[in-house]
């Protein structure tokens, strides 16, 4: 039997076609002036989706190089920061900060839970030398968001510097880096920028970043923010020409539908999938979801990691599993990026066909009613429709 493979992961996401078109194109020189002209055009876009009039970098990397330069530029040895550990992407900024020999004061976060701002604030207060708080927007491994906002509003108020990964949350989840006062954040172009992986973004919003960056004594080289911000209209080593390509038509399409739209559009299609899994009598794991996925308490009497199988096997489905501790006790469906009303309600059946295939008697239909009703709730504002 056909089966054509429906990626519902948070990361790589579907890419459309004409994103896809992009990357066919000629090669170009990365010192060609043609290719100075593309790599500003998308700089400037960037900026729009960050919501920063401040630099943004374009690296050839994944999120967690991202995620590395940040840390590199901004710390010393032995400088001390503060890391929010609720979930595997947490678990990276303190593992990065170990790595570049901070000395570290942990928040520890149930996985599934959130951050309070009152964590924030103890943090600070006995530990006022903080140089930078490392936190997260969406926790990718869990499903939870992270109020970013209410945050930056205490950090500001101290010595230190506030630094987001936003490598799954932006653009999907409201990020206003100017606005906020938020400090740095990082990104990846596998999420909802709805391209292929390849390229990271680090966008520097504050003269206080920069004074950071600028006394930060940790050795950097290929991730060395000083060498790309001396070649802001170009790029210190070799580009990654196509999928810069790639990222233009991505923000063209983005600023299309407005960031305020796309924004909306996943907040809808979050709601509609959490509806579904309710009426099927399953449980979401985050006790903060936000817009980029939804995590689901597998059932007790289900096998885990069978049911990825069989829902990529038999329906060419593609969910998210837990990761480390929730191995085969979640599984993660993605809303993230080029997603439409119909791949929510093809996503909500095959989880109904894949639990009842398994002996777990889910009644048919009504986490597909649940979704339908709640995307046709949301039609009845014709600015979405």
């Amino acid at each position: 039997m056909i089966k054509k493979l429906r990626i519902m992961t948070p990361g790589p996401t579907p890419v459309p076609v004409d994103v896809l078109l992009e990357g066919a194109k000629e090669t170009l020189y990365h010192r060609n002036p043609k290719f100075k002209k593309m790599l500003a055009a998308a700089s400037e876009g960037l900026k729009k989706v960050f919501r920063t009039n401040g630099h943004v970098f374009i690296l050839a990397s994944s999120g967690t190089g991202a995620m590395e330069t940040a840390v590199a530029n901004t710390i010393s040895p032995g400088d001390k920061v503060v890391t929010v550990v609720g979930g595997k992407f947490g678990e990276r900024w303190a593992e990065l900060c170990r790595a570049y020999g901070a000395n570290m004061h942990e928040i520890n976060i149930e996985w599934g839970d959130y951050l309070r701002v009152e964590q924030i604030e103890k943090a600070l207060k006995e530990n006022p030398d903080t140089k930078v708080v490392f936190t997260t927007l969406s926790e990718t491994s869990t499903g939870v968001v992270n109020d970013i906002k209410a945050v930056a509003e205490i950090v500001k108020n101290a010595n230190a510097i506030l630094v987001v990964d936003a490598v799954s949350g932006l653009i999907a989840e409201p990020l206003e880096m100017d606005k906020w006062g938020v400090d740095i954040a990082v990104a990846g172009s596998q999420k909802a920028f709805m391209m292929p992986p390849g390229l990271a973004f680090v966008a520097v919003s504050s003269e206080k970043a920069w004074k950071c960056i600028e006394e930060a004594k940790s050795p950097r080289y290929y991730f060395d923010l000083r060498a790309y911000k001396n070649k802001y209209t170009d790029t210190p080593y070799t580009g990654a020409v196509n999928l810069v390509y790639q990222l233009n038509k991505s923000l063209e399409m983005i600023e299309s539908e407005t960031l305020e739209m796309v924004w909306k559009r996943h907040a809808i299609f979050a709601n509609a999938m959490r509806r579904g899994i309710q009426a099927l009598g399953l449980e979401l794991f985050a006790k903060k979801p936000g817009n980029v996925l939804t995590a689901v308490k597998v059932p007790n009497d289900i096998d885990g990691l069978e049911f990825l199988k069989v829902s990529r096997e038999e329906y060419g489905m593609i969910f998210s599993g837990g990761q480390a501790q929730l191995k085969g006790k979640i599984f993660r469906v993605s809303n993230l990026g080029y997603v439409d009303r119909l791949d929510m309600v093809s996503a909500i059946a095959t989880i109904e066909m894949t639990l009842n295939k398994m002996g777990k008697h889910v009644p048919i239909g009504s986490g597909v009613r649940a979704v339908e009703e709640s995307l046709l709730e949301a039609d009845k504002d014709e600015s979405f429709s």
